[in-house]
């Protein structure tokens, strides 16, 4: 099965990270693939304390520039990609999360077709995949779809990312 988590409200990556906690509370293995991070959240931080866990996060340190990709941004994303294709085919994980990569697909850091290359490879694992702009051909292939939906945030009152919240 294949779950997106899409839409411009706060909890998707959570939401992931919650049935990650979840699937390894009953001794089952879990792969997370972060696109476009590489630091140490607080989801990371607890997470690493699990030995049923493989963690990986393809990015650099510093955010995207939608306007001006880097060479690296688009190589990390492949990086990312080719991992994704490994876990998937090794059917050694039951549950396989693919965290932002519905962005870097909008961002054109990676095409479409490759992650719905990803959803067609054949496994037992169920693959979660998240991140704002999930495309129409994403969306139509996945078996369950959940929209986090922005109703009001503390951002536009000026309130940054809080430790322990956000990151």
């Amino acid at each position: 099965m294949v779950q997106i988590y899409t839409g411009n409200g706060k909890g998707k990556t959570t939401a992931a990270i919650g049935l990650a906690i979840r699937t390894l509370g009953r001794g089952n293995k879990v792969c997370l693939i972060q696109l476009m991070k590489n630091a140490a959240f607080g989801e990371i931080l607890f997470l690493k304390n699990f030995s049923n866990i493989d963690i990986f996060q393809f990015g650099t340190k510093e955010f995207v520039n939608l306007k001006t990709p880097t060479k690296t941004d688009f190589e990390e994303a492949e990086k990312a990609f080719q991992k994704t294709k490994d876990a998937i085919n090794s059917k050694k994980y039951d549950l396989i999360i693919i965290d932002e990569i519905n962005v870097a697909v909008s961002w054109k850091l990676l095409p479409v077709e490759k992650q719905l290359e990803l959803m067609e490879l054949t496994t037992n694992a169920e693959i979660v995949m998240t991140g704002r702009h999930a495309s129409k051909e994403v969306l139509a292939k996945a078996d369950l779809v959940t929209e986090m939906k922005e109703i009001k945030h503390y951002f536009a009152k000026g309130i940054p990312a809080r430790k322990g919240i956000e990151f």
